[in-house]
């Protein structure tokens, strides 16, 4: 059979070309991209038969990939000198289309949306994607055996194709697609050369356009790490990132089970979401054999995760028969689990071997790690290992972990507390900080040791105050409460904390039977304001406080509320409970002037209250107290 022969397609051919051409690819550029994966499969098995000492038809031409496009004839032809095919494998390769089993595989592509991986290339579909743009495709091809002739293969789709002898053929094959009138940019370079960038710019085998070279960065994430300078990771970054600046951090690895992934992930020197700016969009691109497989992948990793940019690769990415996306499978999930689970750990090993670079990632990125506590339990607990907050038994502008405020706890601590507040000095200053800063909140005594210590160092031991962390994010409290608990310590704000101070004794305070009186006389001046009027056991410095009479949920936390839903409160009139500290001076004289002079024992209660209220958080408008001080100190200087 060395003449020309004519082969015809199938009745269901055309059918299946339709397809193909209309139902497989959402783009019709993708075709470059096939083809090139095509010839740089043939250019390996090439190298391969080189290194394992075969006989090869001019051995002396390196594997390579040549472009080129016509304008004038409209034209797009790819070139590799790879292996080539025989006339056999040239029927076998592209005439599958039409042997038996396509009306099989028609059906499946009409009742499976998600075809398997093990279908790709068996009909020959990335060839045929070409017939998207094609009027007709001529193939000439030279195998790489020395006895073998050159052939060529012709077809307009539809008809069917012929195949004949071609003489003064070089090894590999040559493609040349004459493209149809809409679709005439794919002749144009400065068409082809972007896509062929995006698509194919790390395949390792060189790649011309109309002679020059595209392809001359390097899949530097296959690369062993050891070898890859600094500057080679900066340069390969600012690539896919188009970012000027390096990286702040960049984590490059290997995974062999339950697949082989090798990985290249970055974070950005700039977070454009700290300032509202934009959003983050996905930026990490899947990769199957250095071909780009789908850029910017949405559901490769978390939500939270969405600041990271780079590669993926795989040769066992679940993808769909056109390759333009992998499938939303189970497997898909371990490797989600996988790039996660591995850069949480890499995040744990820069906090503790480089803390300056960890809290520089900190500073910019803190808001994320947050938001996967908030929104995805699987990995709260590792997260959590990685927040950072200052900390009452630290110096200010220092910052510890939740482990190591574990660590740091008495035995008889059951509890982690924390406090919502803007800055250290309002933490340091507020009144639910009292009880912590003055005295300890341990209700246990301490274990006896061997060999038991002083009484004087025991109760040193006794009065040191426990730790509470600060936390100035309104976004903390969220993350508290979607926590709840650390390594089996319960997590809780102080302004839930019901203990009692130690504190000595004040020099002076109201007798019982005052606070009694006094505190009848508040609940009339203050009703419809509070529900209750009670005496502190946590105040020390401060003259009242109020706070929320039902303790499920922190001030703090309704405050922030609010400001998102501005209509909404999840307290009412009379639902706080005024706390009053019998020793402080001011609720001593505001006994006095109840019975002295009670139109300024009004106002003076009033102020008070309104005071607590926002020394409490549960207001935020401080000018009806600076209203009710200015009426107050209007009515003293009268009486004077």
């Amino acid at each position: 059979m060395e003449g020309k022969q004519t082969y015809q397609f199938q009745a269901e051919t055309k059918q299946l070309l339709d397809i193909v051409i209309h139902s497989l690819y959402t783009d019709r550029e993708v075709f470059i991209r096939e083809l090139i994966s095509n010839a740089s499969d043939a250019c390996e098995k090439l190298r391969f038969l080189q290194a394992s000492g075969a006989a090869i038809f001019e051995p002396e031409k390196p594997p390579a990939i040549f472009i080129r496009t016509d304008e004038l004839k409209r034209a797009f032809i790819i070139e590799d000198n790879g292996v080539g095919m025989t006339r056999d494998e040239l029927v076998e390769n592209l005439g599958t289309i039409a042997r038996s089993g396509t009306k099989e595989f028609i059906k499946k592509l009409q009742e499976s949306k998600q075809l398997e991986s093990e279908l790709i290339g068996r009909f020959g579909v990335g060839f045929y994607s070409a017939f998207m743009v094609a009027e007709r495709i001529t193939v000439i091809t030279r195998s790489y055996k020395p006895e073998e002739k050159a052939w060529k293969w012709i077809s307009e789709g539809a008809g069917g194709f012929e195949i004949e002898p071609y003489e003064g053929a070089s090894r590999g094959t040559k493609i040349i697609v004459e493209l149809k009138q809409d679709a005439e940019q794919f002749c144009k370079a400065a068409v082809v050369e972007p896509i062929v960038k995006r698509f194919s710019n790390f395949i390792q085998f060189p790649i011309e356009l109309n002679g020059k070279r595209l392809n001359v960065l390097q899949a530097i994430w296959l690369r062993n790490k050891n070898e890859i300078k600094e500057e080679e990771y900066t340069e390969f970054y600012r690539y896919i990132s188009h970012d000027y600046e390096a990286p702040i951090l960049k984590l490059h690895f290997h995974a062999d089970a339950p697949l082989s992934i090798h990985a290249l992930l970055f974070v950005p020197a700039h977070n454009p979401e700290e300032y509202g700016y934009a959003r983050f969009e996905p930026s990490v691109s899947i990769y199957c054999k250095k071909v780009l497989v789908q850029q910017h992948a949405k559901n490769l990793l978390p939500e939270w995760l969405r600041f990271l940019k780079g590669v993926v690769d795989s040769e066992d990415f679940p993808l769909n028969i056109s390759r333009e996306f992998v499938q939303d499978s189970s497997l898909m999930n371990r490797v989600r689990r996988i790039l996660t689970s591995r850069f949480l750990k890499f995040l744990e090993e820069t906090a503790q071997n480089n803390p300056s670079d960890y809290e520089k990632f900190y500073q910019h990125y803190n808001r994320f790690l947050k938001e996967g506590i908030i929104n995805d339990p699987d990995y709260r607990n590792a997260i959590a290992q990685l927040l950072r907050f200052e900390s009452s038994a630290l110096e200010p502008g220092k910052t510890t972990s939740l482990s190591d405020y574990v660590k740091r706890m008495p035995q008889e601590q059951k509890e982690i507390y924390y406090l919502i507040a803007a800055d250290r000095k309002s933490a340091e200053e507020s009144p639910f900080f009292e009880p912590f800063k003055y005295s300890s909140v341990s209700k246990e005594e301490p274990a006896a040791q061997e060999g038991q210590k002083s009484s004087e160092t025991q109760e040193k031991q006794e009065k040191k105050p426990a730790e509470v962390l600060f936390l100035y994010d309104p976004w903390d409290e969220f993350v508290m409460e979607a926590l709840r608990e650390y390594e089996g310590k319960q997590i809780k704000s102080i302004e839930l904390y019901e203990g009692e101070t130690k504190a000595a004794d004040a020099e002076k305070k109201l007798t019982d039977e005052q606070i009694k009186e006094l505190i009848k006389w508040l609940k009339e001046t203050l009703k419809g304001k509070i529900a209750d009027v009670k005496v502190s056991k946590r105040l020390v410095k401060s003259p009242a406080l109020a706070s929320p009479t039902q303790k499920f949920i922190s001030a703090s936390l309704n405050k922030y509320l609010k400001t998102i839903h501005p209509d909404k409160n999840l307290w009412k009139d009379e639902t706080y409970d005024l706390e009053i500290n019998p020793s402080h001076p001011l609720i001593i004289k505001l006994n006095s002037l109840r019975a002295e002079n009670p139109d300024i024992g009004k106002l003076f209660a009033e102020y008070i209250y309104e005071s607590a209220m926002i020394l409490g958080g549960l207001t935020d408008n401080p000018q009806s107290a600076v209203n009710r001080l200015n009426d107050l100190l209007a009515q003293a200087f009268k009486d004077k």
